[in-house]
């Protein structure tokens, strides 16, 4: 320790490669953070459009999870003769995250590129509805309506402009209904 605190008080330059070397090995970490910080960005960003669509979905299937039946808070069915069919819509959740990322579909997979450069890319979405039951027993312990939404995220992962590899993450949301009154 005295052998450094000597060399970078030392008036004769040569302290300066120590110096370079050091803003270096700073630069080179602040690379992989900020680096770290723009996946991070890019992961939250689809995830919150994800839980946007996967919301909208929810939302437009509310007319059929409470119309006004006897039954009380029933889930999506709609009375079908003397019975009751299930009656649930997915939605289209890749146009909706389509307009909100501003991502294309191409070659199975909805792509975001920015000048050319692929930025990231989703595919293999998964939605699961699982449904309220009809007129449940036990409704304070009965299973809600939900939607479950699951995508992959692929990003570069860049360093000195160059791809070092591929960050692929499975995002997963959900949304559900819950009575109020």
């Amino acid at each position: 320790m005295t052998k450094l605190k000597r060399i970078l008080r030392d008036n004769k330059g040569g302290s300066f490669p120590l110096t370079v070397a050091i803003t270096l090995a700073l630069l080179i970490i602040l690379c992989g953070v900020t680096e770290y910080f723009r996946l991070n960005i890019i992961a939250s960003g689809v995830k919150e459009a994800l839980q946007d669509a996967i919301i909208v979905t929810v939302n437009d299937n509310y007319a059929d999870v409470y119309h006004g039946v006897r039954e009380g808070y029933s889930g999506g069915y709609q009375p079908d003769g003397e019975s009751f069919s299930y009656s649930v819509n997915t939605g289209d959740i890749y146009s909706y995250m389509d307009s909100t990322l501003g991502t294309k579909k191409m070659v199975g997979r909805h792509i975001k590129t920015v000048g050319g450069v692929t930025e990231y890319s989703l595919d293999r979405l998964d939605v699961t509805v699982r449904n309220a039951p009809l007129a449940p027993s036990y409704p304070k312990n009965a299973q809600r309506f939900e939607a479950d939404a699951t995508i992959w995220l692929e990003a570069p992962v860049q360093f000195g402009g160059k791809q070092i590899t591929t960050m692929r993450i499975k995002l997963k949301v959900q949304a559900g209904y819950t009575e109020v009154f």
